[in-house]
């Protein structure tokens, strides 16, 4: 949308004496998908806008038209005419996108990359620099109200403190946007939602533990079933298509093989140091911090599993995989899943939760502070 804007596809139009404003013409749109290399054909381009109207996010300027037609009708993004239904989740995303766009479009900005313990970190800050900055540009009134938004952004994984340590306060403690909003997305992955919810029949295949094609001398993502054996999953690293001409799965030049070692046991026992119950997670000043994540699931998976009961916790993640580039954690617990409360459920009905679900997880856990 905002290259679109750039590239003036998106202004003012004339039609039939009336105007409309921030429109697009189709045909002009999906001209510009293949010259700039968002889609291959007409006919990908025509599907990759048809999923941005079934998810609501543009619409027919009239809204006479249900489909995407490649063709001079004019569409407009809903963000532009005020009509994208927005949650609290998807209101505190934006807004967390609109202050990390001002921040790194400003001389001097307080994002910069910081060193702490010896390690690097990109795009940090001071929370009392955050603090002063919010108010100082109009964001928040006051001190207090700009940690309540900082505890906001921090909750739902749009920043964190560097070591994951610590909830937000107003103090010289680091912390970085774990989201960098202007990492390059491509529309086609769009077109990937469903294509590989079934790579396995375990019964952790919504999580798919996976390491793509290890480098020589490392060793696979091992992912511990429920008969004990150690299973390691043994498959190729995402390339191009085109590098894989002639094959129906631009993912995979191989079926992921499942091998078994000769005599390989394992205990998955509990990564939990002791057992923690609801009460002693929901109790008043306890130490844990809620945190929502976003999960887009790839082609094999969401990446983690999830074990025990009444709560459930991340018994492991993929370190490769989206949940962890989401900000999942072995140990924390899992309180909704796609906005229903989940602290009393098992993790087979849990697992099922996910697997039923929308390829976009949304996930609150709960984390122990240290």
């Amino acid at each position: 949308r905002l290259r679109l804007h750039d590239g003036k596809l998106i202004k003012d139009r004339r039609y039939h004496l009336r105007t409309y404003p921030n429109c697009f013409v189709a045909k002009e749109l999906t001209d510009w998908l293949i010259d700039h290399k968002e889609a291959p054909d007409r006919e990908t381009g025509i599907r990759l806008m048809q999923k941005l109207m079934d998810h609501y996010i543009i619409h027919h300027v009239c809204d006479e038209h249900s489909d995407y037609k490649d063709a001079k009708l004019l569409y407009r993004f809903r963000k532009d005419d005020g009509t994208f239904p927005l949650s609290k989740d998807v209101k505190v995303f934006m807004r967390g996108q609109s202050l990390y766009e001002k921040l790194v479009s400003v001389e001097e900005s307080i994002l910069k990359v910081r060193e702490e313990n010896s390690v690097k970190y990109q795009r940090t800050f001071l929370g009392c620099e955050m603090v002063d900055w919010l108010i100082q540009e109009g964001e928040a009134e006051n001190r207090k109200e700009a940690v309540e938004l900082g505890r906001a952004l921090l909750e739902h994984g749009i920043i964190q403190h560097v070591s994951n340590r610590h909830h937000f306060f107003d103090s010289d403690i680091l912390y970085q946007f774990w989201i960098n909003f202007r990492r390059r997305c491509r529309l086609t992955e769009l077109l990937n939602e469903n294509s590989s919810r079934t790579l396995s029949e375990s019964p952790d295949s919504p999580f798919c533990l996976r390491k793509l094609n290890p480098d020589p001398g490392n060793t696979s993502f091992l992912s511990v079933q429920t008969n004990k054996e150690i299973k390691i999953v043994s498959a190729v690293r995402r390339s191009s298509i085109t590098s894989l001409a002639g094959n129906s799965n631009p993912y995979f030049s191989a079926t992921p093989m499942l091998v078994f070692p000769p005599v390989a046991e394992c205990n998955p026992k509990s990564v939990l140091k002791r057992p923690v119950t609801n009460e002693e997670l929901l109790s008043p000043g306890a130490p844990y911090i809620k945190k929502t994540l976003t999960i887009v699931g790839d082609a094999v998976g969401w990446g983690f599993v999830v074990r025990g009961g009444r709560p459930c916790h991340i018994q492991a993640v993929d370190p490769g995989g989206p949940a962890a580039a989401a900000g999942m954690k072995v140990c924390q617990f899992v309180f909704s899943v796609n906005g229903m409360y989940v602290l009393h459920l098992d993790y087979q009905t849990i697992s099922s939760l996910i697997m039923t679900g929308p390829r976009t997880l949304v996930m609150e856990v709960m984390e122990a502070i240290e």
